[in-house]
């Protein structure tokens, strides 16, 4: 197989499903053409990034590299198909769509929300919700069988944010189902029919207009309330981005923490001295938090846009051109991380990409690494063995991916 062909790979989805491959072809990539043209003909094309070094340069030059107007790999059928639903409208803007200086006004209406300061005055609340999820193992008796991701994994993290954002425990299944859809697009068991993406932004528009009303009305110490009475630049917040300032908070405020909750514990199974390093000696949990990160990467890549004429590694980048930064590629880099495919609970310095770089580096991930830590206490606190019971299937989706099913059997201390 040709690097070209082996390129174009990564615009399948399926790819994504099987992670030996995929780690397959980014070494590859990495070691024979880390800047490669890719052109599979269902994709505009565009240039495939795969080296640590080369995604922290473009990461770092956001006037150079811009994140409008393209985002993340869609096919040129699900593109004509937004287009026409939408009248060439775009279906979100979000911060992640954003560049300066609107990034830097959007993202400051909600900072403060995930800092130090107030991620400190979570930690208690959260170390009770994690053993909530506990109880319910221990509700089966104090030995049994659960799936991890759909029992524990999805649902911590999702009652976390959203009592940050202000969405009520009765509708988290719902927010779910529609995060599912929307980061599942494209794999067989949680897409809807329509591929696009519309349908699925058409129950958020309408949820979350519905919470727009109400905040306005009556204004609460959430942060719905907070994008709801926005002003930018002297004026209210617009449709658009209040609705995918809404979106993108409740769905990558939990989805991506449950991957990497999830993709850290079958680590953890898969290393057993691992396992029992970290029960011996707690003080590793942030390490071993980072490592797990690291491990899963579960957003798998985003585009930039260049402005000008740029070279890397060769390359002639030309203004208008695209390029995918593959943040599991550059997490395995051989230049920067000893022995990238042995999963290292005391790995120090551990640069990883997991969370983006530079001004775009994810808002949300003091909180994310707090909810694991609150997660991994309890179970350590209270779980005596866990054992893999059965099949982990992944997601078959290019943009953010995760385990689908994380079977356990579980002994609880007595």
């Amino acid at each position: 197989m040709t690097i070209a062909s082996l390129a174009n790979e990564l615009v399948d989805p399926k790819t994504f499903g099987d992670e030996k491959q995929l780690h397959e072809i980014f070494t590859t990539l990495r070691k024979e053409d880390p800047v490669c043209w890719t052109d599979s003909g269902d994709v505009r094309p565009f240039w495939s990034v795969t080296k640590h070094a080369d995604i922290i340069e473009i990461e770092r030059q956001n006037d150079t590299f811009l994140n409008d107007p393209r985002l993340t790999i869609q096919t040129i059928e699900t593109e004509a198909a937004i287009e026409r639903a939408t009248g060439g409208e775009r279906l979100l803007r979000t911060l992640v769509d954003m560049d300066n200086p609107d990034h830097r006004k959007f993202r400051g209406l909600t900072q403060g929300w995930f800092m130090g300061p107030a991620i400190r005055k979570l930690e208690d609340g959260f170390r009770v919700l994690a053993n909530e999820y506990i109880d319910r193992m221990a509700a089966k008796g104090s030995e049994g069988e659960i799936d991890f991701v759909k029992d524990v994994a999805v649902w911590y993290p999702l009652r976390g944010i959203m009592s940050i954002l202000g969405v009520p425990k009765e509708d988290e299944a719902f927010m779910l189902k529609l995060t599912q859809e929307l980061f599942g697009a494209t794999d067989p068991d949680m897409k809807r029919e329509d591929e696009s993406g519309t349908d699925v932004i058409t129950d958020f528009y309408n949820y979350f207009n519905a919470i727009t009303t109400d905040r306005r009305a009556n204004p609460k110490d959430d942060v719905a309330t907070i994008i709801a009475n926005a002003e930018i630049d002297e004026k209210p917040i617009g449709e658009l981005e209040a609705i995918s300032y809404y979106v993108i908070v409740a769905t990558a405020g939990h989805d991506t923490t449950s991957s990497s909750t999830a993709g850290g514990l079958l680590a953890l199974i898969n290393n057993p001295d691992q396992f029992e390093k970290l029960r011996a000696d707690r003080s590793l949990l942030p390490s071993a938090i980072d490592e797990m990160i690291r491990w899963v990467t579960p957003v798998q890549h985003f585009f930039r846009t260049s402005t000008v004429d740029y070279e890397l590694r060769g390359k002639k980048i030309k203004p208008g051109d695209n390029l995918v930064m593959w943040y599991p590629s550059g997490n395995r880099d051989e230049e920067v991380f000893d022995d990238p495919f042995s999963f290292n609970i005391e790995r120090k310095p551990n640069p990883h990409l997991a969370f983006g770089h530079g001004a775009h580096h994810c808002l949300g991930h003091m909180f994310a690494k707090m909810e694991m830590r609150m997660l991994y206490e309890a179970l350590m606190d209270r779980v005596e063995h866990i054992e893999l019971a059965g099949d982990t299937p992944r997601m078959e989706a290019s943009f953010v991916s995760g385990l689908k099913s994380l079977p356990i059997r579980y002994k609880l201390k007595s």
